[in-house]
Parts: structure tokens; C-alpha cells; sequence
């Protein structure tokens, strides 16, 4: 697929890039290969590479322009970082700072790549198809995992990373959570009973194996986005949450109920896990005041062991305001301000179905990840958002596609004559 993708075809390249995103363990029985370890970023540079060779070129979108700002930024702050004695010089990949930055760097490249080469509505539409194979793989494997294993009560020492390795049991719960809320918001608008029917089984598998997370976090971001769905779309959402809310414990597992309940103790006060959480944000809140404009230097926070010897801050944008700053965080905001202004503008001015689905299910799924990433970094890891900047560099194309087709006569304002009118055509 490499060679493929250099010697004209990028877009099969991508495709066949999709599935190994998320799934970790599988990219894991190519490390003991030549260049194992880094053959998905080879292919992904490939996929670059042979699209830019073609004559292939990105849509107009403010976040390529971010994107490299912040790139570029963070490994300046990196050289910050150990210029005031927080971290190495980065230099060598095989260093921790730098292996860090170059990892995150491959969202980015993704993001580049599907925007290089998807040129058309039937791109738009594999793409979506074979995101919806990938979730189904990872829920197939996730729920194999969990089912091996009894769930009377419940048990932190029984949850792992599943299919997503290293990215945790609540990268794999934000992974499942973003997803569902995707195709959840797609499905909206999917017309033929049969692909509407085989959606909502997806992200009913996808929703029950994120409660075999047993991830907090990940049921109240469903919730949120749930409601917030009800409000764009459907009205009927909100009353069902309301229901689910007052009947939650006589639907879910004991161990869910358990695992909802331990947030606090019987005498009322914070879990361990909570607690711990609420240290590291209080010591980082005075490490944020020492230098709030530059920040302690990109990835420098993993370096020392900090409130119950973690080495992260439980919170993504603690983290950026820690190592990167103000400047930092004013990036990461107009990147997210950038991520919903796109969606939503698919959502509600496109024409086509297809469209108008993907940027809903990609304004959820971009609030889905705001909420996930207050409890901890859901943002940097390539399992848990490489899909997810697939289907933004997807987006960026749709809203351009969707901007190019024109009628031969005025369009009318009616939302129903105008769709009529747009099928005609």
C-alpha cells in the first residue's frame, strides 16, 4: 500500500490505513518487523507524499493553517522546556519529549492526508463505510475481552485498553463514546430503512460495550451528547434521557451501578481515583501561575512524578495550560472553535443527505471529545482520535463539495422543494 499510494493511488492507501488507527494490538504484531514500529506513519507520509506527486491539493480550511502553528509551536516549547531546566534538548526521536511530540504529530498527517485525497461524494461515503467497519472490529474485540471475565462486582484490576493497547480502559471507553455519538448523529439522516437500521445496530453494540468500560467519565459525556443530539435533532432524545435518568439502576449491570457509585464514600467524601485528581489539579494550578504565558515546555509534565506519583494531569487542558501556556491554549481553542464551526456549517447548510449527516455526527462527536478531555488527555492519542481526524479532513472536503453543486435554475427556499429540486438534479 506504500508503494500504491507513491506510485498514484493515495486514496487506497488511506483506506487501508483506516482500521489500523485504532487497533493497537494489531499494529503491535508488526514491532518486531524492520521499521515495525513506525510502518502506519510511513504509510500515512506515502499517502502524502503520493497525493502531493499527483497534483492533489487540501480544500480551503483555517485548520490546516492551526494545525501547523501548533506543531511548530510545540516543539519550540519543547526546546523552552529545557532551555529553563524542565526537560532534555529535543534532539534525538529517542528521546521522551520528542517521541511524544512526534507521535501526536501523526494526527495531524492523517488530517492532512484525508484531506489530500478525498475529491468526491463516493470517497466521502467509503470512508464513512469503512470507519463503521473499524468501530465494529474494536467493539468486537472490546466485547470479547469483556465477556471472558465475570462482572458480578465490579473490579478496577479487571479493566485494560482492549483492542486500543497502551491508550487505557478510558481511552478505550472515549474512543467508543465519540464513535457512537458519531453514527448516531449520521444516522439521522440516513434514508433507506435497511442502512438506518444497520446504523443504529452499530451504535447500539458501540454504546453497551462502552458501558463494559465502566468508564464515569464516558456515560455522563453520552448523556451530555445524547441531550445535545435531542436538542439539533431529535426532540424524542431528551425525554429518554429523562427516563434513563430517573431508571438508570434497574437497567444497568450491578458492577455499572457500583462503578457510578463510587465517586464518593459512604460518609460522603471523594473515591481515592477522584481525590488524587483534585491534588493534581490543585499543584498544577500553581505551577500554571509561575509561568502562564509559555508554560513548563511541551511534554514536560510526564518527567516528574507528581500527587500520588502520577505523571499526567487528569485533565487535558490543565495540561496544555501547564506545559504549553496561554499560547498554547489559545491554539488548542481555535482549533475546537474551528472543529464545530465546520461541522456545524455541513450540518445545517448543506443539500445532500450524506452531507448534512456527517457534519451532525461530527459536531457530536467534536463535543463528545470537549467533555471526555476535562477528565483526562483524550486528545493525543493516535487510537483514540486518529478516526476522528479521518472524518474531520473528511468534513473539510464535504463542505466544499457541498458548496460546488449548483442547480440550473434558482434554488427555492422551501427545505422541501429545495430537496426535491436537488434529487431532480
Amino acid at each position: 500500500m506504500i508503494f500504491a499510494s507513491l506510485a498514484g493511488k493515495p486514496l487506497y492507501g488511506l483506506y487501508y490505513a483506516i482500521p489500523f488507527l485504532p487497533y493497537r494490538t494489531l499494529r503491535d504484531h508488526m514491532t518486531d518487523l524492520p521499521l515495525g514500529d513506525n510502518v502506519l506513519s510511513i504509510l500515512i507520509i506515502a499517502v502524502i507524499i503520493g497525493a502531493l506527486l499527483h497534483g492533489k491539493r487540501l480544500p480551503k480550511s483555517k485548520l490546516y493553517w492551526i494545525w501547523l502553528i501548533f506543531g511548530v509551536y510545540l516543539y519550540v516549547s519543547m526546546w523552552y522546556g529545557a532551555m529553563i531546566g524542565n526537560a532534555p534538548l529535543p534532539i534525538f526521536f529517542s528521546q521522551i519529549t520528542v517521541a511524544t511530540w512526534k507521535s501526536y504529530m501523526l494526527l495531524p498527517l492523517v488530517f492532512v492526508a484525508t484531506g489530500l485525497v478525498v475529491e468526491d461524494r463516493k470517497a466521502v461515503r467509503t470512508i464513512i463505510l469503512i470507519t463503521a467497519f473499524s468501530v465494529l472490529i474494536i467493539d468486537r474485540s472490546s466485547l470479547m475481552d469483556s465477556m471472558s471475565r465475570s462482572w458480578g462486582q465490579f473490579d478496577e484490576s479487571k479493566r485494560d485498553g482492549g483492542p486500543l493497547g497502551f491508550a487505557g480502559s478510558n481511552g478505550l471507553a472515549a474512543f467508543l463514546a465519540q464513535s457512537s455519538m458519531f453514527f448516531w448523529g449520521f444516522g439521522q439522516f440516513l434514508t433507506r430503512r435497511k442502512a438506518k437500521l444497520l446504523c443504529y445496530s452499530l451504535v447500539g453494540l458501540t454504546l453497551f460495550a462502552t458501558m463494559y468500560t465502566f468508564s464515569r467519565e464516558s456515560y455522563l459525556t453520552i448523556i451530555i451528547c445524547t441531550l445535545m443530539l435531542g436538542i439539533l435533532k431529535d426532540r424524542k432524545l431528551i425525554l429518554v434521557i429523562l427516563i434513563f435518568l430517573l431508571t438508570w439502576q434497574t437497567l444497568v449491570p450491578v458492577a455499572v451501578t457500583e462503578r457510578v457509585k463510587m465517586t464518593t464514600n459512604s460518609s460522603g467524601q471523594l473515591d481515592a481515583s477522584a481525590q488524587e485528581r483534585v491534588e493534581l489539579w490543585t499543584n498544577a494550578k500553581e505551577v500554571i501561575l509561575s509561568d502562564p504565558i509559555l508554560g513548563t515546555g511541551y511534554a514536560s509534565y510526564q518527567l516528574n512524578a507528581h500527587a500520588a506519583g502520577l505523571r499526567d494531569t487528569h485533565n487535558w487542558y490543565v495540561k496544555v495550560m501547564v506545559e504549553t501556556g496561554l499560547v498554547g491554549m489559545a491554539l488548542a481553542l481555535a482549533m475546537l472553535q474551528q472543529l464545530l464551526s465546520l461541522a456545524y456549517r455541513l450540518f445545517r447548510k448543506g443539500i445532500d443527505p450524506l452531507y448534512r449527516g456527517l457534519g451532525l455526527g461530527l459536531l457530536i462527536m467534536v463535543l463528545a471529545s470537549i467533555v471526555l478531555n476535562f477528565f483526562g488527555d483524550r486528545w493525543t492519542f493516535l487510537e483514540v482520535n486518529g478516526i476522528y481526524w479521518v472524518l474531520a479532513g473528511v468534513s473539510t472536503r464535504a463542505i466544499y463539495l457541498a458548496q460546488t453543486v449548483s442547480s440550473p435554475e434558482p434554488i427555492q427556499t422551501d427545505s422541501r422543494n429545495q430537496a426535491k429540486q436537488y434529487l431532480a438534479y
